[in-house]
């Protein structure tokens, strides 16, 4: 595929979000004397993730930081689920277990091997800035360029985040890669004028998910990071 650039998700693409939330979750409640179902309660967090953001975008919601939506979803969450003796300090603490997520396995050498080509590469993720230089800094993900959804005062799925991205890396549309593991994601880059690659991630919501595949359309499938370095041109 002959792109001049490749912009990533993070969360849940690059980084297993739900074994780190539920580890912190654990770790928190626990010394907090609560007993829940941690992965579960990981989950439910995640779920009010898209609706949430539905709110936002409609303008139901004035925009905020990540977070900021992600302290108003935990604390939902906590409610629904009787864990409301977590005081503030410890909800702040794990508000900040989204910035020191666990990359895939594949993640890092999958971008050292991209690095090695012409393809300029970037993050295209809904946490804001800070949060994504932390998150890439500790979980070694090497990239060229930090993008966030922040930069266009806007979440994705809003076109106006995959356009500013283009703009921002002075690339047309059609020659930058969007790459996730979501299908809506690449749908709503697809429909902004970019080109998609879907990466499987199984294991996202934990080994019984239900499955998710690649979107109609999408420019390419690669089984892991690698794999998609290799169909840029790396030749490792």
């Amino acid at each position: 595929m002959d792109v001049d650039a490749a912009v990533f998700d993070v969360f849940g693409t690059l980084t297993d979000w739900r074994s780190g939330v539920t580890d912190t979750l654990a770790d928190i409640g626990g010394r907090a004397g609560l007993e829940a179902d941690w992965p579960t309660i990981a989950d439910a967090w995640r779920r009010r993730y898209r609706p949430v953001l539905a709110r936002l975008l409609s303008g139901e919601l004035p925009w905020r930081p990540l977070d900021d939506l992600h302290r108003l979803m935990l604390d939902e969450t906590l409610a629904e689920h009787g864990l409301d003796d977590l005081g503030g300090a410890e909800r702040d603490a794990l508000v900040r277990a989204w910035h020191r997520l666990r990359p895939w396995p594949d993640a890092a050498p999958g971008l050292e091997l991209l690095h090695t080509t012409r393809v300029v590469t970037a993050t295209l993720s809904n946490g804001g800035v800070g949060l994504l230089a932390r998150l890439t800094k500790q979980a070694g993900l090497r990239f060229d360029c930090i993008l966030s959804a922040e930069l266009a005062t806007s979440y994705k799925p809003d076109c106006r985040v995959y356009r500013m991205a283009a703009e921002l890396l002075e690339v047309e549309p059609r020659r930058l890669l969007m790459v996730a593991c979501h299908p809506d994601d690449l749908e709503a880059a697809a429909a902004a004028g970019l080109r998609t690659a879907y990466i499987p991630r199984p294991l996202e919501w934990g080994p019984d998910s239900e499955r998710v595949g690649p979107p109609a359309g999408v420019d390419l499938v690669a089984d892991d990071v690698p794999a998609l370095a290799r169909a840029l041109g790396a030749s490792g």
